[in-house]
């Protein structure tokens, strides 16, 4: 009787827990711009400011950040920072984040731009993750558009 009674309990609290963290409405986020940093070596640095935008009642604590970067529909670059912050109930906020990419990612979508694009726009795909407080505090977050690509070329060429 007491192993039913605990099997009970236990499945009473995982419910009711999960019915007060509720189902959160995703977070819109968009690439609001990219500019170049110092990199170092076979790598290239940039800073992807994101638009992160809260459709809920909730606002959403993060304290770090991590994405992905796909670009012309490969793998681009990827980044990480400790960033902290809120995005208000209803609001939004802008974060920035450092990410790196390697030379030869830039070389292959160069050369995938040059041969199959005749516009200075590409489609991106962005995945990332908010972390926070708690052991369920992070938000996942996915999204898509199209972007400038001048960002990859040499002042130069620009």
């Amino acid at each position: 009787m007491n192993r039913r009674t605990l099997l009970a309990a236990a499945l009473a609290v995982t419910l009711s827990g999960c019915a007060t963290f509720g189902f959160h409405q995703p977070l819109r986020v968009m690439v609001a711009g990219i500019d170049p940093l110092e990199g170092q070596g076979m790598e290239a640095r940039f800073a992807v400011r994101l638009r992160v935008q809260n459709h809920s009642d909730t606002p959403v604590d993060f304290n770090g950040v991590a994405l992905d970067l796909d670009l012309l529909g490969s793998s681009f670059a990827s980044g990480v920072s400790d960033q902290r912050g809120v995005v208000p109930r209803f609001g939004e906020t802008l974060i920035t984040v450092p990410v790196t990419v390697p030379a030869t990612a830039m070389l292959f979508q160069a050369l995938k731009f040059a041969t199959t694009q005749t516009r200075p726009k590409g489609d991106y795909q962005l995945r990332g993750y908010l972390a926070g407080p708690g052991l369920m505090g992070g938000r996942r977050f996915n999204a898509d558009g199209e972007i400038n690509l001048p960002f990859m070329l040499p002042e130069k060429a620009r």
